[in-house]
């Protein structure tokens, strides 16, 4: 990944964290790492869990950045939650998986969605 990729990655997540906590989340945790995976931020949405995926894009000449979250990474992101609510005993807890898009433009505030309940650990 170039580093100009990584940086805009950076940037939407800080600017996506900023965002969830301007809504009422509790970040819990950001870029929670382990063998399986990693989620880019865990946040506390009222009593419910919320794995959040961050999409940032520079355009939309590829799609929404929500498009990005394939079959395959919702899956990725399904065990390493599952590992998350096991490690801190929060397996009976309610969670959802979000996802938050943002593009970034060139002189202009970024635009940012979220959306909630995107998928969940029942779908696979």
């Amino acid at each position: 990944m170039t580093h100009q990729r990584l940086a805009l990655g950076k940037e939407g997540e800080a600017h996506a964290a900023a965002f969830l906590a301007k809504a009422g989340y509790r970040i819990l945790c950001r870029n929670y790492k382990n063998k399986l995976g990693e989620i880019d931020i865990v946040a506390s949405d009222k009593k419910t869990v919320c794995f959040i995926e961050v999409k940032t894009r520079s355009s939309l000449a590829f799609g929404y950045p929500c498009e990005a979250v394939t079959l395959r990474k919702q899956k990725q992101l399904n065990r390493v939650a599952l590992s998350y609510l096991k490690q801190y005993n929060l397996l009976h807890t309610p969670c959802r998986f979000d996802i938050v898009s943002i593009v970034v433009k060139k002189d202009a505030a970024p635009e940012t969605s979220i959306i909630k309940n995107a998928f969940s650990l029942t779908d696979f």
